[in-house]
């Protein structure tokens, strides 16, 4: 677990940030090295110098463009129109599909949420043994687990058999705050809202990497967006795209107007792609509910990610390997060799796993959430965000019973006042939410 208060771990994991993002970081990693027995002092001051040394923007030969700023971003961007969205009971049961979805892909992926251990090779070597292969149902657990295999503790949860309503995971408790901040505060949505929320519903201990180091930060009385970089090594990570699925349920068919309001929540604890991240989920969410293929919700959203950063280039490598028609299986080794270089709960290469398992899902639900689960890496985060595009796509009517019935309605949520909730009676507030807002 990564420690926001570890000023060693900080400062080595701010070091890669930095080296991914451009930088030659040579002395300052030669001077953390010395600093074997470093005081708090002295790796502090090391944190800080970091810290002017990104200000500076020097960087020879850094050719992307990763503007953190609202209006530097979108001045970017040729951003997509809106599509009339469905209405009355289509849309009722697409928002309840990408709920369902959403759940269901998190509990698939839960019990090997180990990207460093699970590789997708891995993945299928316990599959085999376990008579599971192709991946068509949750993951069984087979007692005892052979030899050279780690399933999570949560497995007695979400493993075939073992589901009896949903597990608690911060992917699905982002959904639920989400829900409820726009039930708050609609469109007028603001990153202190976000903060606000966050102090009184979310336990500190239930968030991770850039949300736990956000939360410190507003503990020592910082504000967004200067909450997403004090000493926040995790800004370009995972959390803030796993947080973006609720601003596409309420703008089906509106990507530009989700990614907007996906933004205010975002720049509370990331910048550049972390946001972009989050923001790209959000609009990939929103086209699913018009689009006609997974590919065209992917095109559609990519229209909400600045197109020099390098998240944009993941996506459009993603799109062009499926062009292409390489099989699944070249593809995500492509995705590996590419992107592998990222930690296994970076943006950038996780984002690349969805959209392929969008793309060779093909609309299929069961094959979009297994496929994305099989490419590894933050198996759990993809799963619930191909789940939800999955979901909305076809709708919770056509989510084949064996991955909804075991959920029995209800999902299990450390904010406090909502643990229990049924998924049924979300997706209905969503729902209204959703026709709130087309109203105006």
């Amino acid at each position: 677990m990564h420690d926001a208060i570890d000023l060693r771990d900080l400062a080595e994991w701010e070091l890669r940030q930095l080296r991914e993002t451009g930088f030659d970081v040579g002395e300052e990693e030669r001077r953390l090295a010395e600093l074997a027995d470093g005081s708090a002092a002295e790796l502090g001051a090391l944190l800080d110098d970091l810290a002017k040394k990104e200000a500076t923007g020097d960087r020879a030969g850094w050719s992307y463009v990763e503007p953190t700023d609202w209006d530097e971003l979108t001045a970017t961007l040729t951003q997509p129109k809106p599509s009339a969205p469905p209405t009355g009971d289509d849309l009722a049961n697409r928002i309840h599909g990408a709920w369902l979805g959403r759940v269901a892909g998190n509990m698939l992926g839960k019990p090997v949420e180990s990207g460093d251990h699970w590789t997708p090779e891995h993945l299928r070597s316990y599959l085999e043994l376990a008579n599971a292969w192709p991946l068509e149902d949750y993951i069984p657990l087979m007692d005892p687990v052979p030899e050279g295999y780690r399933i999570l503790p949560n497995a007695s949860q979400t493993t075939r058999g073992n589901v009896h309503g949903s597990s608690r995971d911060d992917d699905v408790d982002y959904t639920v705050l989400g829900l409820h901040l726009l039930e708050q505060h609609g469109i007028d949505l603001t990153p202190h809202h976000v903060a606000d929320a966050w102090r009184l519903l979310l336990p500190l201990h239930q968030t991770y990497t850039a949300e736990r180091v956000a939360y410190r930060n507003l503990a020592i009385g910082l504000r967004a967006p200067t909450t997403a970089v004090y000493r926040n090594p995790y800004r370009e990570w995972i959390g803030a795209q796993i947080r973006g699925d609720a601003f596409g349920y309420v703008f089906p068919g509106d990507p530009a107007s989700a990614a907007r309001l996906a933004y205010q929540d975002a720049v509370l604890s990331h910048v550049a792609n972390g946001v972009y991240g989050e923001m790209w989920a959000a609009a990939v969410v929103a086209a699913a509910f018009t689009a006609g293929s997974a590919r065209e919700a992917l095109e559609v959203s990519c229209g909400v990610v600045p197109p020099e950063s390098r998240l944009a280039e993941a996506l459009r490598d993603v799109l062009d390997l499926h062009a292409r028609g390489l099989t699944w299986e070249a593809a995500r080794a492509e995705i590996g060799q590419r992107y592998g270089h990222y930690g296994w709960v970076h943006t950038i290469n996780n984002a690349a796993v969805v959209a392929a398992g969008l793309l060779w899902g093909d609309g299929d639900f069961t094959r979009t959430i297994a496929l994305t689960v099989l490419g590894g890496w933050d198996t759990d985060s993809n799963g619930a965000t191909a789940g939800s595009v999955a979901g909305a796509l076809v709708g919770a009517a056509a989510i084949p019973a064996h991955w909804v019935d075991p959920l029995e309605d209800r999902l299990r949520s450390a904010l406090f006042g909502f643990d229990g909730s049924r998924i049924s009676d979300l997706a209905a507030r969503t729902t209204r939410l959703a026709e709130r807002f087309r109203a105006g």
